[in-house]
């Protein structure tokens, strides 16, 4: 097994972390049953709306808009099943625009700060951002960077403390992107996004306390693809769930736990903007 730190920087797995082992990835396996229950959570929804007269199911619209980041190799499409459980609650949710995280984190980062900043401005309120994985860690840096436009942060499975800490399965992701980027393929995972001063400076950005940004870190000690460990930020709420990596996005138990950070954090965040040019400055 070739040693990740042969594809990634050593700072990216600090001392007190590990990869999970391969037979690890048969922890994923609970994805199916995770996947069982949203279709149950959906068909019990749907017959409750049914049997509902209009006014008694009219959900209150929530005046916090919450933005989804998918994780490492995944797009927007994989955080779909959350964002309809969100708005079902009164959520607005928007997407993040990555079609397929597998370019520079820095360039995802910059893609989702213009997408925030977008957000911010059409509802004159601050943004709420959940992360799945690699998602999650992206919205920790911006929430450094931007703290005039978070409300809080959501983060899934996200090893922010060690982001080499994942699965030999994603380390050979890492590895192809890398090589085919070398060979010209454009918008992809270069060398330097893992190994050189562009990966040193997103992990540094996401160690930094994002100030006065609530932040909640869901995690989950069954998870097969990245060491929950390093999920938990000593910055941040950390909240343990039950089920696997992939999981965490689908699961409508873990959704509950997503709705009542979303809840807490607007409680206790304003959600007004307070920024030169908003209408409330």
């Amino acid at each position: 097994m070739t040693d990740v730190t042969q594809i990634m920087a050593s700072f990216l797995m600090p001392d007190g972390y590990g990869r999970p082992p391969l037979a690890a990835l048969l922890k994923e396996g609970t994805l199916v049953g995770e996947a069982g229950r949203l279709a149950v959570h959906r068909s019990a929804g749907r017959r409750a709306r049914r049997r509902s007269s209009y006014t008694q199911r009219a959900v209150a619209r929530r005046t916090d808009p919450v933005l989804l980041v998918p994780g490492f190799l995944a797009g927007d499409w994989t955080m779909a099943a959350l964002a309809r459980s969100l708005r079902d609650q009164g959520y607005r949710t928007y997407r993040s625009g990555i079609h397929a995280n597998v370019g520079c984190v820095l360039d995802a980062a910059a893609l989702v700060e213009a997408r925030l900043e977008h957000i911010a401005a059409r509802r004159d309120a601050k943004v709420q951002i959940v992360g799945h994985s690699l998602g999650g860690m992206i919205a920790r840096g911006i929430a450094v960077r931007r703290p005039d436009l978070v409300a809080g942060i959501v983060t899934l499975g996200s090893p922010m403390k060690a982001p080499a800490a994942h699965h030999a399965l994603l380390s050979g992701g890492v590895r192809t992107l890398g090589r085919l980027s070398d060979l010209g393929t454009p918008g992809l995972m270069s060398s330097e996004c893992v190994a050189g001063a562009c990966a040193e400076a997103a992990f540094t950005e996401s160690q930094l306390p994002p100030e006065g940004v609530l932040m909640t870190n869901i995690y989950s000690k069954g998870d097969g693809i990245v060491d929950w460990r390093a999920c938990i930020d000593p910055e941040g709420r950390a909240v343990q769930v039950k089920g696997s990596h992939i999981g965490l996005v689908v699961d409508p138990r873990v959704t509950g736990r997503v709705l009542e950070a979303l809840a807490l954090q607007a409680s206790v965040a304003p959600a007004a903007l307070h920024v030169a040019g908003s209408a409330t400055a």
